[in-house]
């Protein structure tokens, strides 16, 4: 039977505090629950702009993506701070959840990341808060919501956390910087979320959940975003969070149609025909998840990423990114091959190639004859078509979905399109299948 398809179990999962504070689960989930990603681009999007051209939407993608890149640099990233399935919205390549929160229950639409640890939302009262489309959380109205204390292991567990003394009470305090400068900071609380509301399964209600009440926030936020999911490997992600009642596994499959849900599971590890694995490993940072990449090959000709870079294998797997980096020498190497076999006419203008880029072509989809790209990971080899590897930009201009960064390598969300991608962290092992996510 399809992971997606499994019929919830267990309605919800509670949590205990013991010891000064501690949270730990006590039951677990048993078929868990999924949820709809949607992109950012498909009408049914909250965010759809329908007066966009389809070279403004990839335009902004590329920006995002840039701008992203910074998110990673080990020396700027700073936090001073069963099958679970949740609805995305896909936003200049990063998605977004809906979920409800509190109780009774509020509806919010976070920034969903894999690339982030902490949760946070935005929160009344707001002394500095970025506009927000829909109404911001205020926890004073929800039955369930409780400050943690200066002493409870919330507070331990927040990176950079401090004390903020309230008459004889004390409250943990949190704040988290971005690459891009953004900012978040407040309080430090528990609540109960909501999952699943919008998917034929039935809600899924857990509580307790240690997240950031953010009264300041400010930065390159989306409007209609009220705040972050993280879904890093950080000890308070959602998925670490969760922990054993989904086995510390969770998947994603990516549709490649915009206007075709995607889906996220939590805990559902893959198998069957096809799956192929390959080892979570350490980097610069305990945050992202990265596997070991040994090389591409093109047309029979291998490109051999450690003997070029050394001991730089290491690429971060992200779904917040459209595009796909690399570092110059290797990519440069990786072009040549792919372009060797386009028999197209190449536009050299560097007025017409949209920012960044370098290998695009005036074609239709149809005209373009890509070559597959085979990647190797460390013991996995998966195969990139054309739609994992160009884009069109505009009327008859197609770009190589591929860029350079020397600080980072990235596996941006385009190159996972069509991939059931399963992240097993208690094994330490990422699998790929691939998969008509649309289908699903």
């Amino acid at each position: 039977m399809c992971a997606y398809h499994y019929v919830l179990a267990v309605l919800s999962i509670t949590l205990s505090t013991i010891f000064n504070g501690d949270i730990y689960l006590t039951e677990a989930l048993n078929g868990g629950f999924s949820v709809e990603l949607i992109h950012r681009d498909s009408p049914k999007s909250p965010l759809y702009n329908f007066s966009e051209t389809q070279f403004e939407r990839m335009t902004n993608a590329i920006s995002h993506s840039l701008n992203r890149v910074k998110h990673f640099y080990p020396q700027e990233y700073g936090v001073n701070y069963r099958v679970l399935q949740a609805p995305l919205t896909h936003n200049y390549g990063s998605y977004f959840m809906k979920f409800s929160i509190g109780t009774p229950s509020f509806d919010v639409m976070a920034h969903f990341d894999t690339g982030s640890n902490l949760i946070w939302l935005q929160c009344q009262p707001c002394k500095k808060c970025y506009s927000q489309t829909n109404p911001i959380f205020d926890p004073s109205k929800s039955k369930t919501y409780e400050v943690a204390s200066c002493s409870s292991n919330a507070c331990k567990l927040i990176k950079g956390s401090n004390c903020k003394k309230i008459s004889l009470n004390s409250q943990c305090q949190y704040k988290i910087s971005y690459g891009d400068n953004s900012v978040s900071s407040g309080d430090v609380g528990y609540e109960t979320f909501t999952f699943g509301t919008n998917v034929k399964n039935s809600p899924t209600r857990i509580d307790k959940i240690i997240f950031g009440c953010g009264h300041d926030n400010h930065g390159v936020f989306n409007p209609i975003s009220t705040g972050m999911i993280g879904l890093g490997n950080g000890v308070v992600s959602l998925t670490s969070q969760l922990g054993a009642a989904i086995d510390n596994k969770f998947s994603y499959c990516l549709a490649l149609e915009h206007n075709i849900p995607s889906l996220l599971n939590f805990g559902e590890m893959l198998s069957g025909p096809g799956t192929v694995s390959t080892p979570l490993v350490s980097g610069s940072s305990s945050v992202f998840d990265y596997v070991n990449l040994k090389g591409m090959t093109v047309a029979g000709k291998r490109l051999d990423f450690l003997t070029l870079f050394g001991n730089t294998g290491k690429i971060i797997l992200d779904t917040g990114s459209s595009f796909t980096f690399l570092p110059t020498n290797f990519y440069k190497k990786l072009e040549s091959l792919v372009a060797a076999q386009i028999k197209l006419q190449r536009v050299t203008d560097k007025k017409l190639l949209p920012e960044g880029l370098k290998l695009c072509y005036k074609s239709s989809v149809l005209e373009l004859k890509a070559p597959p790209i085979t990647v190797h990971f460390d013991g996995a080899n998966i195969v990139l078509n054309q739609y994992n590897t160009f884009a069109l930009f505009d009327h008859g201009l197609l770009c190589f979905t591929f860029n350079i960064d020397d600080k980072i390598s990235i596996f941006g969300n385009s190159a996972q399109f069509d991939f059931l991608v399963g992240i097993d962290r208690q094994k330490k092992i990422v699998s790929f299948k691939p998969t008509q996510c649309g289908k699903l």
